[in-house]
């Protein structure tokens, strides 16, 4: 028969297991702040934690909104899903229309980049690097399905898709190319920085696992005792 030990320690890692598949996580999303002169771009940042990293999209676009405007992302739903939890919380966008390269670039690594759509409507895109279809649904323009490549490096927009893509891996930029049309609207979002405090903040599962270790040595010292 399993002791009560070896019982709770069981139920920790089956806690830990379904922590780690099931469970939706807050995404950080970036605050748009300012209009780069130089060359066609946005910047703006991510608070992850105690970590500030910068954002900058390069690449031709028709408008950004950097403070206030409309809010493309109501309804919320198309953005959440068993992976990311909230949508972007604020109006901050960025709207393409004449097809290209554009290249998001990270001022430190960060892990399992986002990026959001608004009205991604009979549009070709490749990232040349594999991505995953987190959520899609009807938004500010309706409704549409985004389709995956034969590669799984890009897809196309079959009607008038609204949701949330994810890069796994860890990036310090990401460069794709769109094709043209009135618009359509993205942000960047993170699920995390791949050296979060400079290496002295443990992740979300190393943390489960030390409650579990700290439950083993305090069930070890009661049966010595």
């Amino acid at each position: 028969m399993m002791n009560k030990f070896k019982k709770a320690v069981l139920g920790l890692a089956l806690g830990v297991s379904l922590a780690g598949s099931a469970n939706a996580v807050p995404a950080y999303w970036t605050d748009w702040t300012s209009i780069l002169t130089a060359s066609p771009g946005v910047a703006g940042s991510l608070a992850v934690g105690a970590d500030t990293v910068g954002v900058t999209f390069t690449g031709a676009y028709n408008f950004a909104q950097t403070s206030g405007g409309t809010n493309y992302w109501n309804p919320s739903a198309p953005y959440m899903s068993a992976v990311v939890d909230n949508a972007p919380p604020a109006a901050d966008i960025i709207a393409l229309s004449s097809g290209g390269t554009a290249t998001i670039s990270f001022s430190q690594a960060v892990t399992d980049p986002l990026i959001a759509l608004v009205s991604w409507n009979s549009n070709t895109v490749d990232f040349n690097t594999p991505i995953e279809i987190l959520s899609y649904g009807a938004g500010y323009w309706g409704g549409g399905t985004p389709v995956l490549n034969a590669d799984g490096d890009g897809f196309f927009g079959s009607g008038e898709v609204h949701g949330v893509i994810r890069l796994p891996g860890t990036f310090t930029s990401i460069s794709f190319t769109h094709t043209s049309e009135t618009w359509h609207g993205l942000t960047v979002g993170v699920l995390g920085v791949a050296d979060p405090g400079g290496g002295n903040v443990p992740e979300p599962i190393s943390l489960v696992l030390t409650g579990i270790g700290l439950v083993a040595l305090a069930a070890a010292r009661r049966r010595r005792s």
